[in-house]
């Protein structure tokens, strides 16, 4: 599975939120599974999406017919478009489904991680982050990806911002030391995103 997340920095929030209904039309697309996103807690006028297609090259002619056309939409709403995609390596709960139904608040990560510590970090990330998040009340579900280079997408789905903060105040570091995180990543940058119901596919 692709994993394709776009973070957008909006100048019309109301036009990018109409604009953004519009990919509706994906549902029609050979091999798409899923879209969803909303609005970043931490900067204002950022949108984070996040896409799901079964390969690569339904994603690719999709992206070299329709995708312009559905774009169009929302020309001139943003300033900044940044996309990275990344490869599913393991579901963070078992039996992961790109859904947003659910789902009230989004919690995304990206690690750039040492390359001589690649398996360290994803030995760590199957036997102690992903056990660890599964077994949080309130945690839906989530996925693990890798992109270009030594590059991870951990994004983990919740029913509550609630239910996320008691993850993050009681577990998360006691678990960074647990996987030895500070040995494994040169970076971690992230956000948290309150999910647009309106904007899933």
């Amino acid at each position: 599975m692709l994993v394709k997340w776009i973070r957008c920095g909006v100048l019309d929030r109301a036009r990018f939120d109409q604009g953004q209904r519009g990919w509706a039309a994906l549902r029609s697309q050979p091999g798409f599974r899923g879209q969803g996103g909303g609005w970043s807690r931490a900067q204002p006028g950022v949108a984070h999406l996040f896409a799901f297609w079964d390969e690569r090259g339904s994603y690719d002619a999709f992206m070299a017919g329709p995708h312009d056309g559905i774009a169009a939409a929302q020309e001139g709403t943003f300033e900044m478009l940044a996309v990275r995609l990344f490869e599913h390596r393991l579901d963070v709960k078992v039996g992961f489904e790109p859904r947003f139904d659910d789902v009230d608040l989004l919690r995304v990560a990206l690690c750039k991680v040492r390359p001589d510590r690649i398996d360290h970090f994803t030995s760590m990330q199957e036997r102690v982050w992903n056990p660890a998040m599964a077994g949080s009340p309130g945690m839906l579900r989530g996925v693990f990806g890798q992109g270009t280079g030594s590059d991870f997408l951990v994004l983990s789905m919740w029913d509550s911002a609630t239910e996320h903060g008691k993850y993050r105040e009681g577990s998360v570091a006691r678990l960074s030391d647990r996987a030895e995180l500070d040995s494994d990543v040169l970076s971690v940058a992230g956000d948290v995103v309150d999910v647009m119901q309106a904007w899933t596919v």
